[in-house]
């Protein structure tokens, strides 16, 4: 029962790090039926715009500890959330009216501008996060079961932005207006609301969001590479199927039970078999359920 106890807690840990990507990708699928292919680049950019804030930062200070991580943190949402704005801009908005194949493969060949930049820019051997940052200490639950002053600190962000990003799009104006933007364009242009600012304000929340969840996967694992991009991109695109593509509760669902799976897959099985444990497990589900674990959205009143 500990071991299964301690497997939940790094499931949900693993879980949360997909739900905050797969929630920029199931907002951009909600608007523009687009799979935003560059939001993994994007995450994976918050990761090194966070290891050069961090950088820069000790070495004016000579010294490092946890207050360094607020600044930096604002700065990457800040920078992804602009840069996710003008990929919109250059690289969609043009595109609308030409058909679901053109914008697809303009998302892909942004993915790779992203990830061929980071990688001549900062190279393409591992990169370290500065140590000492956030305590090393775990903290006693029950039993033998023990959660780092890390995860403590993961979990704590990953639920309060979720909560916050679920209260902004189910409580304010700006977020009813999302939502109607996302059922359908023109209906929701006649009755006054400004489609391409929603659009743009959903690219400046969820790459926002993926760039601060970038820079917590790599304090977390310690040390990343270009490729983080794809391999945790891929892992939350899952989850947003998983949960129900375009449905935001559904990509945090998906996300936890992504990350659950694999750890016990992992603990229980083995870590080389996880992976197939987690896609087969996913198949599975989309054949007898292929709208996702919360199904699809459907028209609703506002």
């Amino acid at each position: 029962m500990q071991q299964l106890l301690q497997q939940l807690i790094n499931g949900i840990t693993i879980g949360s790090f997909y739900a905050l990507v797969a929630l920029g990708y199931t907002m951009v699928y909600g608007v523009l039926k687009l799979i935003n292919f560059a939001h993994g680049g994007l995450f994976m950019w918050g990761a090194y715009i966070g290891l050069t804030g961090l950088s820069v930062l000790l070495a004016l200070l000579a010294q490092g500890g946890p207050g360094m991580i607020f600044p930096i943190a604002v700065i990457v949402i800040v920078t992804i959330a602009m840069v996710g704005v003008l990929i919109e801009r250059i690289a969609y908005r043009p595109l609308r009216s030409a058909g679901r194949l053109a914008p697809v493969i303009s998302a892909l060949g942004m993915a790779f501008i992203l990830e061929s930049l980071a990688r001549n820019i900062y190279g393409a051997s591992w990169k370290t996060y500065p140590p000492g940052l956030v305590p090393a200490g775990r903290v006693a639950l029950v039993g033998d079961v023990r959660i780092s002053i890390m995860q403590v600190l993961v979990l704590t962000v990953s639920f309060l932005l979720m909560a916050l990003l679920y209260l902004f799009v189910y409580r304010t104006r700006i977020g009813t207006a999302m939502r109607a933007v996302s059922l359908d364009h023109e209906v929701s242009r006649l009755m006054g609301i400004d489609v391409d600012g929603i659009i743009a304000t959903v690219f400046l929340i969820g790459p926002g969001l993926g760039g601060l969840a970038g820079m917590i996967v790599a304090l977390y694992y310690g040390s990343f590479d270009f490729t983080l991009g794809w391999i945790f991109g891929l892992k939350a695109f899952i989850s947003a199927i998983l949960g129900g593509i375009g449905n935001i509760p559904g990509a945090m669902l998906g996300g936890m039970m992504l990350g659950i799976i694999e750890t016990l897959g992992a603990g229980y099985v083995s870590p080389q078999w996880k992976d197939v444990i987690a896609y087969m497990i996913l198949i599975l589900i989309l054949i007898f359920r292929p709208t996702g674990l919360l199904g699809e959205r459907v028209a609703e009143k506002l």
